[in-house]
């Protein structure tokens, strides 16, 4: 019989946690086909899983975490689909009954909320799922969007929307938000999906010197390519521009940390799509903003950060 979910998980050296990820897969309910795709791994990963007769095993070179999901998505069966990174794990129940709640409303995603571990302090904090009634405006950053491995996907409603290469360290954002521009049914599971770790052993979305300048230029351009998909489609709605803006305005200051004429750029771009726009700061960086402008207080926030650093030094 076909699965009736199948849990794709993508790795690259972290044997220190994929048996973890594996095992909960192996205690979620209904009939569960576990891909995992072993991106080039190093450290014993592939030997491991030869052991595990009831996983779906597959190599390739080290090619990046969203080729290793397309490939173990080609060979997905499941009526759902689940992505889990392989630092993180399932909660019990959650599985069972998303798919019932799935499949009694006949939806292409049922969403969840998420727990959060904080490994160095061994402390937990939960995030539930928040309701809203534009799923486009929520994944754009309109209010907590959770997070997509606490989600389910009709296999036959995703199956042409990919993780995308120009995407790579940002890919699962735009995966949501491809798939959110594709209106799906949306169905919402009123618990916790899974676990999301947070540890210090590297992960995509954390990263610094030209990764973090990389993973900004491609957070930026997956809302260049949202909002241009729907200004075509006549969609790009007032409310979802702000639920842009939303996201938009860190990832500007974030850039202004190397780039700062880009930054520019990208404030002048938030300015001309909501034009009532006010940094959403109080005390004296709200005033700075307001009155210097974004360019000027950016150089006073570099000054400031260069001063910290040769007081430290």
């Amino acid at each position: 019989m076909s699965p009736d979910v199948s849990i794709i998980i993508p790795t690259y050296n972290r044997l220190w946690a994929l048996p973890q990820a594996v095992e909960t897969c192996r205690a979620a309910g209904g009939r569960v086909e576990i891909i995992v795709v072993d991106d080039g791994s190093t450290d014993g990963t592939w030997d491991w899983l030869q052991g595990q007769k009831d996983v779906a095993a597959i190599h390739q070179d080290n090619w990046g975490k969203d080729w290793a999901v397309n490939k173990g998505f080609a060979t997905a069966r499941g009526e759902f689909v689940r992505f889990l990174d392989s630092d993180d794990w399932i909660l019990p129940d959650a599985n069972e009954k998303q798919l019932a709640i799935g499949r009694s409303q006949n939806a292409d995603v049922v969403v969840a909320g998420f727990r959060v571990f904080d490994e160095k302090t061994q402390t937990e904090q939960l995030s539930n799922w928040t309701t809203c009634d534009d799923f486009i405006a929520q994944q754009l950053g309109e209010c907590d969007s959770s997070h997509y491995s606490a989600y389910l996907f009709r296999r036959s409603f995703i199956q042409n929307i990919f993780h995308r290469q120009e995407f790579a360290f940002r890919d699962d954002r735009m995966f949501v938000i491809e798939v959110a521009l594709h209106k799906p049914r949306i169905a919402v599971y009123d618990a916790l999906g899974f676990v999301h770790r947070h540890h210090e052993r590297g992960r995509l979305q954390f990263g610094d010197g030209m990764r973090a300048v990389v993973t900004n230029w491609q957070h930026l351009n997956l809302y260049k390519k949202a909002l241009a998909m729907l200004e075509a489609r006549g969609e790009l709605t007032p409310r979802r521009i702000r639920a842009a803006v939303n996201a938009l305005w860190p990832l500007t200051h974030w850039i202004a940390y190397t780039h700062l004429d880009d930054a520019c750029e990208v404030a002048r771009w938030i300015y001309q799509m909501d034009d009532s726009f006010v940094p959403p700061h109080n005390g004296l960086l709200g005033l700075l903003y307001r009155r210097l402008g974004f360019r000027r207080t950016e150089q006073i926030l570099r000054m400031r950060r260069f001063g910290r650093r040769l007081f430290h030094s």
